[in-house]
């Protein structure tokens, strides 16, 4: 039987590659997909959920959601991936529209009538925290809940403490991390050096030489410039399909279960993901600080994974 995928993102570049590797995923179908504002403004991002669903020929309800965090000014990232997050290349308009229900209704209805899906949330989760405040319940009715977001234990791409989706929204993100929600977190790190798609990945992609392979690679090349800037790294990185790979198969990575926690309060470590490596949240001397956290079950965070599966995932995908 298929596996049931629900994805909320703010579809730029590489969320559009994660969208193709499960729309195109045999032992998957994917249930709904709703936007928000992250990357890109949630009108632009839902138009490139549409543009990448018609891509690929499939039949796939797009929701828009929440335009701006719960409580913070709205920050994009065009930056890094271009006016339209898709490169600027100037795409036609798909010539689907969204669904008229609003992405917090949709992510409800989704969950319960597809209990014990896979939830895979590649932007903010202001959608997510938004239904789960509604709808409590839900949380127990997710099989999983895979979320690109973080930078467990190493350094941020948009501060020095925080990953772009955390810091966005990050009294979202702890609601979510609070809620009971079997979490997956699929933090930055994963994604860079080994992980980071080459001249040759770049070739071997392009030498398949279909409209979906070669819309990865380029809507992606305005990000590819934006990583070398950020980073000093020459390649294509993709933090939301390496997430959608571990989504497809969880035995690609290798992760281990801690208590996490979100900080709100702090601007100079503003969507930091405090992950308890060490298993000392309940020393007496933290106990206090982490009680919420302790009454809720650890998640998962995934520390390193197979890069040559992970890229062979990706051409499977794209093929």
């Amino acid at each position: 039987m298929a596996r049931t995928f629900l994805i909320d993102t703010d579809t730029a570049s590489d969320d559009a590659v994660a969208i193709i590797m499960a729309l195109r995923a045999s032992d998957v179908r994917v249930a709904a997909i709703t936007t928000v504002a992250g990357n890109v403004n949630v009108q632009q991002s839902t138009r490139n959920a549409l543009y990448t669903v018609e891509l690929c020929g499939a039949d796939v309800p797009v929701y828009a959601g929440a335009e701006k965090p719960l409580l913070r000014r709205y920050e994009n990232a065009t930056w890094f991936h271009g006016r339209d997050g898709l490169g600027d290349h100037g795409y036609a308009p798909a010539r689907r529209t969204p669904e008229s229900m609003h992405a917090v209704d949709a992510i409800i209805q989704t969950i319960e009538t597809n209990p014990g899906l896979v939830m895979v949330t590649l932007g903010p989760l202001t959608n997510v925290a938004l239904a789960l405040a509604r709808k409590p319940q839900i949380a127990s009715q997710v099989g999983r809940c895979v979320v690109m977001g973080g930078a467990p234990c190493c350094e941020g791409n948009v501060t020095p403490a925080a990953e772009f989706n955390i810091w966005v929204d990050p009294e979202a993100a702890r609601l979510v991390m609070l809620s009971g929600l079997p979490i997956e977190l699929v933090g930055w790190h994963l994604c860079r050096r080994d992980a980071v798609l080459h001249d040759d990945d770049i070739g071997r992609v392009l030498a398949l030489n279909n409209r979906v392979a070669s819309f990865a690679i380029e809507c992606n090349s305005h990000a590819r410039s934006a990583y070398k800037i950020q980073t000093g790294e020459d390649g294509i990185c993709l933090p939301d399909p390496v997430t959608m790979c571990l989504a497809l198969d969880p035995s690609v990575g290798n992760w281990s279960e801690h208590y996490v926690d979100v900080e709100t309060q702090s601007e100079l470590t503003r969507g930091m993901t405090v992950v308890d490596r060490l298993s000392v949240a309940d020393d007496e001397r933290n106990k206090t600080v982490w009680t919420e956290v302790l009454r809720r079950p650890r998640a998962k965070v995934y520390w390193t994974m197979d890069t040559q599966r992970w890229k062979a995932a990706l051409m499977a995908g794209l093929r």
